[in-house]
This record gives C-alpha cells, structure tokens and sequence, in this order.
C-alpha cells in the first residue's frame, strides 16, 4: 500500500547561514552604523536588536530577504512582540517553528478526510503525518491538494514509497 509522510521541518544549517549573512550586511550598511543593530541565533529562536523600532523593522527585513534568498519559507517565523531592552533599545524574539503540531495535525487529517478520495486514511505519528492508500495516483492528488492550501506552516513531503 503506498505511503509518504508529511513532515514540517526546518533546515538549521540554512538559517544558520541567513542569519550570518544577515550580520555581516547590518555591519557593513551605512543606514544601520552606530544604532547597535544585532542579529542573533539561538537554539529555537533568532533575536533582533536595535536602537529604535524602525531599525527593528529594517533589520527584519534584512533577515527576510536572506532566508527567501537561501529557499527558507518566512512561515517558519513566528514574530514575537517587540520589547523595550536596556540601554534605550529594543528587541524582538523570532521563534522558528517546526514540527507539526496537534491542533494542525487535527487540521491535516479533516482537510485529507475532506477531499473523499477513496482509500485515502491520515494517521498522525509524533510530529508528523502518515498518509496511505490504495493507488498512487490519489496520494499525488493529496499532496497537490496540500501544496495548493496554506495551513500557516511550511510543509515537506518525504518517504513516498508504493
């Protein structure tokens, strides 16, 4: 019975990268000198510094374009609420989402169920979704469906076997 596996992951080698990139452009541009401007990477989560929140917006900016640049989806970001920090700055906490959680795991599985393609059954594993069914050509169907719908996350498919 063919199968493959809905999985939401992000790649940290890639973020990693954009994040340097993303450093090194904030030290090197003139709009950005003396306003203390920082770009940081932690384990979940990326946090932004700067002088005030305009700053803030560009320096947001600039970390967008250099994830776009290296193929990261911008829905892995989770914005938190800009904070006045000390030293009269301020910060912003970008969570990097991934896994799918179960509350859209749930979402998932009705939106597969939706579609009423015949043999078609979603079983949600740990953080990932398991779809099978009886022909191929149905799981393509699901998977053009998925791609076709946003459900807030960024979605990979992997481990298609017949």
């Amino acid at each position: 019975m063919p199968t493959f596996d809905v999985v939401s992951e992000v790649d940290q080698q890639e973020i990693r990268n954009a994040v340097d990139q993303a450093g090194r452009e904030v030290a090197n541009r003139f709009d950005f000198k003396n306003t203390n401007s920082s770009v940081e990477l932690e384990e979940e989560a990326i946090t932004l510094r700067s002088s005030t929140e305009d700053r803030l917006i560009a320096l947001r900016q600039v970390l967008e374009e250099k994830l776009v640049k290296r193929k990261v989806s911008l829905k892995v970001l989770d914005y938190g609420k800009v904070e006045e920090a000390s030293g009269a700055t301020v910060r912003q906490e970008v969570k990097l989402v991934a896994g799918i959680s179960s509350d859209k795991a749930k979402e998932l599985n009705k939106f597969i169920k939706a579609l009423g393609l015949k043999g078609v059954q979603s079983q949600t594993q740990g953080e990932q979704l398991r779809v099978s069914g009886k022909k191929r050509d149905d799981l393509q169907a699901v998977i053009a469906a998925l791609k076709d719908e946003d459900f807030g996350i960024p979605l990979q498919y992997q481990n298609f076997r017949d």
